[in-house]
C-alpha cells in the first residue's frame, strides 16, 4: 500500500506581525507528485506560509511536518538546510561567479564527484541545456536561467520543492512553454511542490490542488475544476474571471429578476442577493427568439440590452451592454469577430447551470451557492 504520509503539512499556522495575523491558522497538506498552488492577491499571506514551509520564517504558533516528522513546533524548529526541502526564487538567485554545471551541483553535498556530474548531466539534459555546463548565468536568457534555477533546486532531491512566482519574470512568450517544462520534469521526478502565484491563468495551468487565500486564510481549496465550477463566494468567482453581477430580493423562496425567476430556497426571504454570470455564458440574440451569434441552450426570460462598445481580443470579442430594465453594465463574450455597432439592442438570456447566487456582502450564506435545475 502507497504510503499516505503527507510530505508536507502545514498544521493550524499562524504568523503575527505587530498584533496583526498576516497568516491564520493555516492547514495544508501535500503528498508526493503533487503541485499545490497557494493563490491569491498580494498581501494575502501567501509567501510568508511559504517561508514559514522553508524554515527562514518562524510561526507563532502551529506546527510544520515533513513526512510526518515535525521540524518546526513550539520550541523546536530545524533550519532550512535540514529539511530536505528545496527553493526556486523570483529572480532565481542564481551564484554569478559560478559556471551553470557548478550552479546546479551546488547543492550535493555528500555527493562523489562522479555521482555529481553525472546528476548535473542528467538535469541539465532534461532541461535542454546539455551543452551550457561551462556557461555562466550573464550569458543566458532569462528562460534559460529559470531552468538553470529549476535543475539547481531539484539536484539533492528535495522532498518537497517550494517556488516563489518563479515564472513571473520571463517574457509572456515564453512563460506557457517554460511552465509546461518545468510541470513535465516536476512530475517525473515526483517531488512535491508548493508554489505560489497570484495568477489564477499560472495556477489552474499549473496546480493538482488549488489553495485559494485571503487575509491569511485558506478560503477555499479544491482541483483547479471545481475551484472555478463551485466558487465559495462572489469574491472567489470573481479572482479566476471577469463577472457579472445581477441584484435581486428573495420573496417566499424565490428571486425575481429581469432574466426570470431564481429558484433561491436556502435564501432567509426578504435577503438582498447577487447572481453572478460569467461573459463567455451570456447568450446574444437578435430578437426574443434565439437568432444570435452564440446560440447555446438557455432559459429564463430574455432582457434587452444596447450596445455601449464591443471590443476584438484576439480569440473572442467582448461586447459591453447598458440594460433597458435599470441601465446596469453587463458584458458578454463569443469566440470569434463579433462588432455589434454601438447602439445596437440584442437580447440576452443565460444557463441557470453555469451561474452563481450569494447574499450580499453584508449577509451569511445559508447553503451551497450553486444554482442549477433552476425554474423559469
Amino acid at each position: 500500500m502507497a504510503d499516505k504520509t503527507p510530505r508536507l503539512e502545514l498544521d493550524n499556522v499562524q504568523r503575527v506581525f505587530d498584533g496583526t495575523p498576516v497568516v491564520d491558522g493555516l492547514s495544508l497538506q501535500l503528498h508526493a507528485g503533487q503541485v499545490t498552488c497557494l493563490l491569491g492577491p498580494s498581501g494575502c499571506g501567501k509567501s510568508t506560509t511559504l517561508r514559514i514551509a522553508a524554515g527562514v520564517d518562524r510561526q507563532s504558533q502551529g506546527r510544520v511536518l515533513v513526512d510526518g516528522v515535525e521540524v518546526s513546533a513550539g520550541h523546536h524548529h530545524l533550519p532550512p538546510e535540514k529539511r530536505f526541502i528545496g527553493l526556486m526564487f523570483q529572480d532565481f538567485a542564481l551564484f554569478p561567479h559560478l559556471s551553470v554545471a557548478d550552479n546546479v551541483s551546488f547543492g550535493l553535498a555528500g555527493f562523489s564527484k562522479a555521482e555529481k556530474a553525472a546528476r548535473v548531466t542528467d538535469l541539465l539534459t532534461r532541461v535542454h541545456l546539455n551543452d551550457f555546463g561551462p556557461k555562466y548565468p550573464h550569458q543566458l536568457s532569462g528562460g534559460e536561467q529559470q531552468r538553470v534555477a529549476l535543475a539547481r533546486a531539484l539536484a539533492p532531491r528535495p522532498r518537497v520543492l517550494l517556488m516563489d512566482e518563479p515564472f513571473s519574470g520571463l517574457d509572456n512568450r515564453l512563460r506557457d512553454g517554460i511552465r509546461d517544462e518545468t510541470l513535465s520534469l516536476l512530475k517525473e521526478e515526483g517531488t512535491a511542490v508548493l508554489l505560489v502565484t497570484h495568477e489564477p491563468d499560472e495556477a489552474m495551468r499549473m496546480a493538482d490542488q488549488i489553495a485559494l487565500m485571503r487575509a491569511g486564510r485558506i478560503v477555499q481549496m479544491g482541483a483547479p475544476y471545481n475551484i472555478y465550477n463551485s466558487p465559495v463566494d462572489r469574491e472567489a468567482a470573481a479572482f479566476f474571471s471577469d463577472i457579472n453581477v445581477i441584484h435581486g430580493v428573495v420573496r417566499n423562496a424565490l428571486t425575481e429578476t429581469p432574466f426570470g425567476q431564481f429558484l433561491t430556497p436556502s435564501m432567509v426571504d426578504g435577503a438582498d442577493v447577487e447572481i453572478i454570470i460569467r461573459p463567455q455564458h451570456l447568450k446574444m440574440d437578435f430578437d426574443r427568439d434565439g437568432r444570435g451569434p452564440n446560440p447555446t441552450v438557455s432559459d429564463g426570460v430574455p432582457a434587452r440590452g444596447v450596445v455601449r462598445r464591443a471590443r476584438f481580443m484576439g480569440s473572442e470579442s467582448l461586447v459591453e451592454f447598458a440594460m433597458d430594465h435599470d441601465g446596469s453594465t453587463l458584458c458578454a463574450t463569443v469566440p470569434g469577430v463579433f462588432l455589434p455597432g454601438q447602439g445596437t439592442a440584442l437580447w440576452l438570456t443565460f444557463r441557470r447551470d453555469r451561474c452563481f447566487v450569494f447574499p450580499c456582502r453584508n449577509q451569511s450564506r445559508v447553503a451551497s451557492p450553486y444554482i442549477s435545475d433552476q425554474a423559469g
